[in-house]
């Protein structure tokens, strides 16, 4: 380790020793991959009773909030969780919220669960073969907890219905100076197909797809990454995981991949008391597929700007394409 790990390590160490009881240090740090926004790391507090506990650091790269960003602050991704926990849904135990005193940065602790991550793991080992069939109910079951969170002891967030989202993203499409016709479609076809009345906006987790949930043999163990978390339409939610780049191939499996929307509908209505309306979920569909191919070619930009010189930039910013295609697809006729 460098003097800097060294160092961070040691204030980690420290920090877990006084908020973490009967700890007496750390063992296995090691930083995880994935999570293009901040870093995650794993260890386990060691113990004066000899059984060490695996925790996770969830914290701002290099241990500094960008200005810039429209994710949540961890300190607010912290209360969420809590408040998730509390509405009965599956998430990891927030173990400490980090404060400047204890000298590792802006983060937070929390329980490292056991269970798969890798969509294409998901989707494709045996081991989750009876799995499968169950998690779009499950998927469905969650949101409906997650979306009765109580507004009122919601952190501050930001609220962004359809024509806000409408607006955030065609704004973000003319700033990267290249023309893409079929976002331009779709764009028409939301703005033509604005869903009727007023929904009540109730907290949204913003990403909840297959790849930020982890999945053991009895379903889903935890929802993850809250950070895109805002006020908004709750049906934003059922569409988002139906997008097809979250299917990971398996095209016939709207629902991440792995299921049908139909049993996830059921599982929402059946906590929410509710009916789900297909066609304001398909409404949310479009505008995320679209959001996400905007994202893409943010990607692109940033690469070419050399604002972001990696090659996974470059390589997701070319699955602007695929979104098209998916687009495309979307709003076709149907015969």
């Amino acid at each position: 380790m460098s003097g800097t790990d060294n160092e961070f390590a040691a204030s980690l160490s420290e920090a877990v020793r006084q908020h973490i009881e009967d700890a007496t240090g750390i063992d296995g740090l090691q930083r995880l991959s994935g999570g293009a926004s901040q870093e995650t790391w794993a260890f386990d507090a060691t113990t004066s009773k000899g059984a060490p506990v695996p925790l996770i650091l969830r914290r701002a790269p290099g241990g500094t909030r960008a200005e810039k960003t429209t994710a949540v602050a961890l300190e607010t991704e912290a209360v969420l969780i809590e408040l998730a926990e509390e509405a009965g849904i599956p998430v990891p135990k927030v173990r400490h919220v980090l404060t400047p005193e204890d000298g590792v940065g802006q983060g937070f602790i929390m329980n490292r669960l056991t269970g798969e991550t890798i969509a294409r793991k998901i989707l494709r080992d045996e081991e989750y073969a009876e799995t499968r069939p169950k998690l779009a109910r499950q998927c469905g079951e969650i949101l409906a907890r997650l979306h009765r969170i109580d507004k009122e002891r919601l952190p501050a967030l930001r609220t962004a219905d359809a024509k806000e989202e409408i607006r955030q993203y065609h704004a973000a499409l003319r700033d990267h100076g290249h023309p893409h016709p079929v976002f331009e479609l779709a764009f028409r076809w939301l703005e033509d197909n604005l869903p009727a009345g007023d929904t009540g906006l109730t907290l949204v987790h913003g990403d909840f797809r297959n790849g930020n949930l982890m999945i053991g043999a009895d379903g889903v163990r935890g929802v993850l990454d809250w950070e895109l978390a805002h006020v908004g339409d709750p049906m934003e939610d059922l569409g988002w995981i139906c997008v097809n780049s979250w299917r990971f191939g398996n095209i016939d499996q709207p629902v991440g991949g792995f299921g049908v929307r139909e049993d996830m509908f059921a599982g929402y209505e059946a906590v929410s008391g509710q009916p789900v309306d297909p066609e304001r979920v398909k409404f949310w569909e479009v505008l995320g597929t679209l959001k996400w191919g905007i994202m893409c070619t943010g990607m692109v930009a940033a690469f070419k700007s050399g604002l972001d010189p990696s090659v996974e930039r470059a390589t997701i910013g070319r699955r602007s394409s695929e979104t098209e295609i998916d687009l495309l697809r979307l709003l076709a006729p149907r015969i």
